[in-house]
């Protein structure tokens, strides 16, 4: 028996190949990201965004004196979507939280970080009354090695990226960042907020926080050390 084949069909099924494709692209949800203190866009390099268009927000240049609120408000222009989902990862989560409570219609996911001042551990607070962080130089920033440890991250290339990204990280912003933390006085957990954390965070401890979603054993750099396990958890949150 001879198999005819039909060029026409296979044409056809490559179209419609193609068209899934696209179309499964097209209809993929935005979804804005803000990276913690000083750092960019690697630090998601680990988790898998496939379910969504990821963007990654940029830093701007604060302006003198300028506050954590006042900030992430600029910061918004560039999103400028009133029902935006919006992942803010550490310093960039406290970012989020202000955007979340002057724009209530935004979805707002934290991730290790902190929806009041109240949820950051007193050694940072105490920084307010003595701003070592104002000697923060190039030089100091590239000492990154004694920092992994609070950070957690693990293994060979976890620790070489979170080094690049310390040692890359702009001193004037850390130093501007630094003071707006310290200074962030806020009280007011919006609704819609939803608050990731790891038990294991050494830098924003578990016990201080609330959170809506644990991560056991989780360091403070969840999206590297348990970027499978946080990338399911993303997925579910922002496809439901």
């Amino acid at each position: 028996m001879t198999t005819t084949h039909n060029p026409q069909l296979t044409i056809h099924n490559s179209q419609l190949t193609t068209h899934l494709h696209l179309t499964h692209t097209f209809n993929l949800k935005k979804v804005y990201f803000i990276p913690g203190l000083g750092a960019d866009s690697r630090s998601f390099n680990f988790l898998d965004l496939s379910f969504c268009e990821p963007q990654f927000v940029q830093w701007l240049r604060p302006n003198a004196n300028e506050t954590l609120e006042t900030y992430a408000l600029r910061l918004f222009e560039s999103i400028n979507d009133e029902t935006a989902t919006i992942v803010g990862l550490s310093f960039g989560g406290m970012l989020a939280t202000e955007i979340a409570k002057i724009h209530p219609q935004t979805k707002v996911i934290l991730i290790s970080s902190a929806k009041t001042y109240k949820e950051i551990p007193g050694y940072l607070r105490f920084w307010r009354h003595v701003p070592v962080y104002k000697f923060v130089t190039k030089n100091s920033m590239r000492m990154g090695k004694l920092v992994l440890t609070i950070l957690g991250a693990k293994g060979k290339e976890q620790k070489l990226l979170q080094l690049q990204i310390l040692q890359s990280s702009n001193p004037t912003f850390t130093r501007w960042a630094m003071d707006a933390i310290v200074n962030w006085r806020n009280e007011t957990v919006p609704e819609n907020v939803i608050h990731i954390h790891g038990t294991n965070d050494k830098l924003l401890p578990f016990r201080n926080v609330k959170a809506h979603h644990v991560i056991e054993k989780g360091e403070h750099v969840l999206v590297m050390d348990r970027a499978e396990e946080l990338s399911s958890v993303l997925k579910h949150l922002i496809t439901r």
